[in-house]
């Protein structure tokens, strides 16, 4: 019975990860096309860093937001020497989003929140099925 309740914690675990995974994704498709952040630089894509963490018994882990890290690859330069922001060379720094990659985080994390919501709910299924035959 402990094993399908450390279900539920190792799934809200990953959904908890999954979320913040999103809102990173967010983020970064928010920006794709600004040409500037908060302190006056190109907006520089994030990546969230997940780790294990233990979950009740020695053999079952969930897993957590380590870490959220900029991504230092330079800017993608855009010639634009009309923008009143183009260096001496006409060129603009733009964020280093790649939209496809983060298309592609965005449909992966939310396709891995969904399952744990299935895996949860499979195991409300099974906890339920079992209380109902201990009566």
């Amino acid at each position: 019975m402990s094993s399908l309740f450390n279900v539920f914690n190792i799934s809200g675990s990953a959904m908890s990860a999954q979320s913040q995974r999103l809102n990173a994704v967010a983020s970064n498709l928010a920006n794709v096309d600004s040409t500037t952040s908060a302190n006056g630089q190109p907006y520089k894509s994030k990546q969230v860093v997940f780790s294990t963490v233990p979950m009740g018994s020695m053999d079952a882990s969930g897993v957590k937001v380590a870490k959220v890290i900029e991504d230092n690859s330079p800017p993608k330069m855009v010639y634009d020497p009309k923008s009143p922001i183009a260096n001496a060379d006409g060129f603009v720094a733009m964020p280093n989003v790649n939209l496809t990659e983060e298309m592609v985080n965005m449909i992966s994390t939310s396709r891995a929140y969904q399952t744990n919501v299935e895996v949860m709910n499979t195991a409300k299924s099974m906890l339920l099925k079992t209380l109902t035959l201990a009566q």
